[in-house]
């Protein structure tokens, strides 16, 4: 049966996250496209200039909306870098802001060791305005070859594993090419210099898979194992996996040999419109507070991990909007998941206290032993008979059951179906 490595197990227990999005594109003019972005280069780098830069303030506002790790765009489509490249000069580097001398992926790393936020990283190398790079490959219009193109993929990996500390997680986006593709080898100076972080991912190997949306929820169930070792990326996913609007990315494989949990990902500010960068007077698209609820219970609740993209603006800064937001979301994980009215490990019993209204049942498995329970029931006892409050399947790291509220004096969990004994690490009601 597939366990967790030592990383994906942390990843999941992490379970809710932020995606910082900053890029070059970010001080350009007009509306971001990204069909444009990719391919049009920026040749005034020095348009950047976020006169009051602060990630401390990023971090902190991830902090109180309830993130545990934090992931930077590093490098994105322009090309740009956000650090001190020594073999890039498409860097911060070059620019004036900063007299060219700030790092912000160091200040990023920096802000998430004060507030103790685990640091991640996002890395672009599938398309590079400024490079010529289309669909990680090297096109007529690049002053590189394609093996320039790898050589500089690889030393500018290396600059990032070697020059800050250890790393949570390594994102690269839409996968990364690997050597059997033509591309550069990140995976091998990942497991060297970071062999405690997790992947994601190229087609060698994939720590988690992307969920099969940008809402933010996963479909259920969804289970953490999955029949392939890697996904694909779009265009290159088997066609087991893209079939049914890549359905199978979706719900995993309950007897599938891989472990590889799902992400749920979306903007903060995707409601009504899907903003992953900063564009200026579009707060009317953050998400009100119960819809985030809402997101949380259909993605952490549903075996996930919810990853939000939050965006500076052209001064550096997380806007104030977003800011209360996320505290405000912090406020209500806290206050309906923080203070269980009864909390049980390892037993499937609960006494409720007599006249408490319960309205959330919260079940997690011990993820190290894998995932056993395949199909459960929970019931209530009302007077001298059990009533059924919920049925499920997949339970997983976390699974969060929410109903109307009732008056029971016992709950129990009854499992169904499981491959093998089963071994429960938390059982709660709220």
């Amino acid at each position: 049966m597939p366990v967790p490595s030592a990383a994906q197990k942390a990843w999941q227990e992490a379970e809710l996250g932020v995606l910082v999005c900053y890029e070059l594109h970010t001080f350009s003019q007009g509306r971001y496209n990204q069909g444009l972005a990719r391919v049009t280069p920026i040749e005034d780098i020095d348009q950047f200039n976020p006169v009051g830069l602060n990630t401390d303030q990023w971090i902190k506002a991830a902090k109180d909306g309830g993130a545990r790790f934090a992931i930077l765009t590093a490098s994105h489509e322009s090309g740009f870098r956000l650090w001190q490249s020594e073999v890039n000069d498409y860097s911060l580097k070059s620019v004036t802001w900063g007299a060219g001398k700030r790092d912000i992926v160091r200040e990023f790393y920096e802000s998430c060791q004060q507030f103790d936020i685990l640091p991640g990283i996002y890395l672009g190398t599938r398309w590079n305005a400024q490079l010529g790079v289309y669909d990680f490959k090297v096109t007529e219009g690049s002053a590189l070859s394609q093996a320039d193109y790898n050589e500089l993929i690889e030393a500018e990996v290396k600059e990032i594993c070697t020059q800050y500390g250890d790393w949570f997680e390594f994102w690269f986006d839409g996968g990364a090419h690997g050597p059997d593709q033509g591309g550069p080898d990140v995976l091998s100076i990942v497991e060297e210099y970071q062999p405690d972080a997790l992947f994601y991912h190229n087609l060698q190997r994939a720590d988690a898979r992307w969920g099969g949306s940008e809402s933010g929820t996963v479909a259920y169930p969804c289970w953490a194992t999955f029949p392939y070792v890697s996904t694909g990326a779009g265009e290159s996913a088997k066609e087991a996996i893209s079939a049914n609007n890549f359905q199978l990315l979706k719900t995993g494989d309950p007897n599938g040999q891989y472990w590889m949990p799902a992400m749920s990902d979306a903007p903060l500010r995707g409601f009504g419109g899907h903003e992953w960068f900063w564009e200026p007077g579009d707060e009317r698209l953050i998400y009100p507070i119960d819809k985030l609820i809402d997101m949380y219970t259909k993605s952490v609740g549903r075996n996930s991990t919810l990853i939000l993209g939050i965006t500076p603006d052209t001064l550096g800064l997380l806007p104030d909007a977003d800011v209360a937001t996320l505290k405000k979301f912090g406020n209500e994980l806290d206050h309906r998941f923080g203070d269980p009215i009864k909390e049980t490990s390892g037993k499937t019993r609960l006494r409720i206290t007599p006249n408490t209204p319960i309205s959330t049942i919260i079940i997690q498995e011990d993820i190290r032993q894998g995932e056993r329970i395949r199909k459960y029931r929970i019931e209530g006892k009302k007077e001298n008979n059990w009533i059924t409050l919920a049925t499920g399947s997949c339970v997983g790291h976390k699974r969060i059951e929410t109903f109307e509220p009732v008056i029971v004096k016992e709950l129990r969990l009854v499992i169904e179906e499981s491959t093998k004994k089963p071994k429960l690490k938390y059982f709660a009601a709220f």
